[in-house]
């Protein structure tokens, strides 16, 4: 695979996540006819797509299947059964990249043998470009295959390449499961919102909308996310007196640093 180049792929997996990188791709220019799809059950709208792009879609692998990149985006449990008949596509020039939570690369390996390996971990906001991943690359991955996994995985956002795989499970932690903590938060802000007295419907789109919104200003500040806070807080003022709750000793940081490691733990269970 010379540099800059992407050769033929095959994506394994065309629901929320897969769909969503393949839509991405498709719209920043990857020529439809040099993917191919592997999916037993796509939704219409994904055939519609695939078809009107010109990519190919079997429901199994075709038997003379090959890839210079082989995208995996299955689900961690589905991987046993997903992963053996995907070896003969697995050549010397075939870079392997896996999305699935907690997947070792040795794991991996065991199934396709030794190989061009990539780890990610996207998040869902991948869905609508705005997305972040994670990404370790094994030492049989050449710059090449660097660049192209790169160019493939940034249509959702920016990627940020970790020095070690123990890193992923970590990454997955934080982003990967991070957009579920965000919804969370909008949930714990109605409540209490409800609770003080304002109407349930009220309270949900006044906490969904400052949790957007403060969102969108952290993405387009420079600005550190403190200063941004300490921005926002007037001495002895109303931001100050809630702020004095979430930042106590038993406040937001060691519930979160409790919540992220049994993100981190479980995601190195999956991959035991």
């Amino acid at each position: 695979m010379a540099s800059g180049q992407l050769g033929s792929i095959i994506l394994v997996g065309a629901g929320n996540m897969g769909g969503a990188m393949l839509s991405g791709w498709l719209k920043k220019g990857v020529p439809g006819a040099s993917v191919t799809v592997i999916d037993p059950s796509p939704s219409d709208a994904m055939k519609t797509m695939m078809s009107e792009a010109g990519a190919h879609h079997f429901t199994t692998l075709p038997d003379d299947a090959s890839a210079d990149i082989l995208f995996l985006a299955v689900k961690p449990q589905l991987m046993d059964a997903v992963l053996p008949p995907l070896k003969p596509v697995v050549g010397p020039g075939t870079v392997v990249v896996s999305v699935a939570a907690g997947k070792t690369l040795a794991y991996l390996e065991k199934h396709l043998g030794e190989a061009a390996m990539v780890r990610a971990m996207p998040n869902t906001p991948a869905m609508i470009g705005r997305g972040v991943t994670g990404a370790y690359a094994n030492p049989r991955a050449t710059e090449a295959q660097r660049e192209a996994v790169q160019s493939l995985l940034k249509v959702s956002g920016p990627v940020e390449w970790v020095a070690s795989e123990a890193d992923i499970d970590a990454v997955t932690a934080v982003s990967g499961s991070g957009p579920a903590y965000v919804f969370y938060l909008v949930e714990c802000m109605a409540e209490a919102g409800r609770k003080a007295g304002l109407p349930a419907d009220l309270a949900m789109r006044l906490a969904r909308e400052t949790v957007s919104g403060a969102g969108e200003l952290l993405h387009q500040s420079t600005d550190e996310a403190s200063r941004l806070r300490q921005n926002v807080t007037s001495p002895n003022g109303t931001t100050a007196a809630a702020l004095a709750v979430l930042m106590a000793d038993d406040g937001m940081q060691p519930l979160f640093d409790k919540a992220i490691a049994a993100a981190r733990g479980r995601a190195e269970e999956l991959g035991a």
